[in-house]
Parts: C-alpha cells; sequence; structure tokens
C-alpha cells in the first residue's frame, strides 16, 4: 500500500522487478490500443486518447525504470544478511542498513515484505509484512547501548490496533526495558532483542525465500512438547520403534528441546530451543520427517 508523499515509482522500487514490467506492458497496451477503442465515437474523449497513444512507449519507459533499480537492490540486501558475522557487526550497521537487514530476514522466511523507505515516518512502522492473509508490522531500533523502553512498545501497539494488524514486532540489536517486556506480555507484541536477532540472521544465512525457516524467537520461556519415544520390546519385534536422539546445543553444549510458539506471526510452529534458556537463546528450524 503506497504512503504519504510515495509515488508510483517508489513504491514499485520496493516490489519484486516483474511488477514494474508488468506494469509497463499494461500501460502501453492499454494507452495504445484498450483506450482509443473505449472513448471510440466521443469527440473530445478520442481526441484525447489519439494524443496519448503516441506517448505510449515513453510511460512503459518510464515504468521500466524501477525494475533494474528493484533487481540491484534485492542483490545488495542479499549480501548484506550473508556477510553478518554476530551481534557485533549487525551492531555496526546504519540505522537503514539495520532494517534493510531485517526485512531480508522476513523476507527469506516466505513473508511478503514492504519496506518503508521513509525511515520509520509512518506511524513508527518501518517494515510491513503479509503471510497467509495476515498483516505483521515491524518497527526496528539500532539502539547499541540504551534499552528500549516501554513507551515505544506501547505506541506500537496502539498503531497494531489501529490498522487492526494481527501482531506487532519491535526489533532492536540492543534490550528491552523489564517495564517493556511486562507491558508486551499476553499480547500479540514480540519483542526481538540483540541475542535473538542474531540467532535469527544465522538461521536464515544461506537460505532462500519460503523455504520452512523457523520463525524468529520469542523472548518469553514456552511450553515445551516433549517428544514422545517407545521402548522397544524384547519379544515382538514388530513393535519395535527408534529412540529419538538426543539434541544438543551447539553454543552451549545443552539438550535442545521441541518448543511451541504460542503468540506472533507464527504461533503454532515448532522449533527446537535450547533447554538453558533464556541463558542461551540458540534456536533451530523444526524439520518434519518426510
Amino acid at each position: 500500500m503506497a504512503r504519504k508523499n510515495e509515488n508510483i515509482l517508489e513504491l514499485l522500487i520496493q516490489l519484486p522487478w516483474w511488477v514494474s514490467v508488468l506494469f509497463s506492458g499494461v500501460a502501453y497496451v492499454g494507452l495504445k490500443w484498450i483506450l482509443p477503442g473505449m472513448v471510440s465515437g466521443n469527440m473530445f474523449a478520442e481526441g484525447f486518447a489519439k494524443g496519448l497513444s503516441p506517448m505510449a512507449h515513453f510511460f512503459a519507459l518510464v515504468l521500466l525504470v524501477p525494475a533494474p533499480i528493484s533487481i540491484f537492490n534485492a542483490w545488495r540486501k542479499r549480501q548484506l544478511l550473508e556477510k553478518q558475522k554476530g551481534i557485533d557487526t549487525i551492531r555496526s550497521l546504519s540505522w537503514k542498513e539495520f532494517e534493510e537487514l531485517v526485512a531480508e530476514a522476513y523476507r527469506r522466511q516466505g513473508y511478503a515484505v514492504i519496506e518503508n523507505p521513509g525511515g520509520g515516518a509512518d506511524g513508527g512502522i518501518d517494515v510491513r509484512l503479509k503471510k497467509n492473509g495476515h498483516l505483521h508490522l515491524v518497527q526496528c531500533k539500532q539502539w547499541r547501548s540504551q534499552k528500549v523502553g516501554v513507551k515505544v512498545v506501547r505506541e506500537m501497539y496502539g498503531v497494531m490496533v489501529a490498522e487492526h494488524a494481527a501482531s506487532a514486532i519491535v526489533i532492536t540489536s540492543g534490550t528491552y526495558t523489564q517495564e517493556a517486556r511486562n507491558f508486551a506480555s499476553g499480547k500479540p507484541l514480540d519483542l526481538v532483542d540483540g541475542a535473538q536477532l542474531e540467532a535469527l540472521i544465522s538461521q536464515v544465512q544461506g537460505t532462500k525465500e519460503n523455504k520452512g525457516v523457523s520463525s524468529v524467537p520469542i523472548d518469553k520461556p514456552v511450553q515445551v512438547a516433549e517428544p514422545v519415544t517407545v521402548e522397544p520390546s524384547d519379544h515382538d519385534p514388530s513393535r519395535w520403534q527408534p529412540v529419538q536422539a538426543v539434541r544438543t546445543c551447539p553454543r552451549c553444549g545443552s539438550e535442545l528441546v521441541l518448543r511451541t510458539a504460542k503468540k506472533g506471526p507464527n504461533a503454532g510452529s515448532q522449533f527446537y530451543g535450547c533447554a538453558s534458556f533464556p541463558k542461551c537463546r540458540y534456536t533451530e528450524a523444526f524439520q518434519v520427517a518426510s
């Protein structure tokens, strides 16, 4: 959705390159053939249409301009994400690069992503996400030292309600105050801190869009869905079933347990999380065996 002071070319730059090509083709065919045929018989409208017809190629070329820019931006954002080595490199980014990094991470999770070129001027919203018909709003805070307070979270919640969004996500390279976390508790608000963002970037690096990457790690303990194992019977080999191997966290060596996200844009999805949470926030995608 185009926002105030945003023209069609700026919007097309944010969208995939093929959208510009499609708009260009539609504009050319419409001005060259469809419009003159529609106004046939009306002298004034027919003269106006005939005046626009020779300019069809010009409008088509203008609408093609965003396509190569969109291709370059998409490549640049992919490279930006792949170059991240940890929280230190993330914190060294500019505020605009930080927003682009977050947008690319969600894009690789299969979301339709619209970035705000105005730098958060649109009610504090930096990125809009759409998936399965639901709208999710994202605000990015590239704060290296200062904690994100409750005021920011409360305002984001108000914008979410006003836009009838399914959830809102505040992402920072730092941390949150306890008051902010308390306010978000029980609401469709995800507060993603620097450690969780680092884990998310690590998960999606080397992947392409919509490849089943797990959801962004949540900042609160979740109900553990313990895996069920079946002991083999010594007397009935037909009932033997393999005992599930214990998965260990590559960061701290603790056991990985299967968890279920209870809220946010990926509520109901499962992922492996470190048993020593919140001391260790490592997560890993849950792959269903085929």
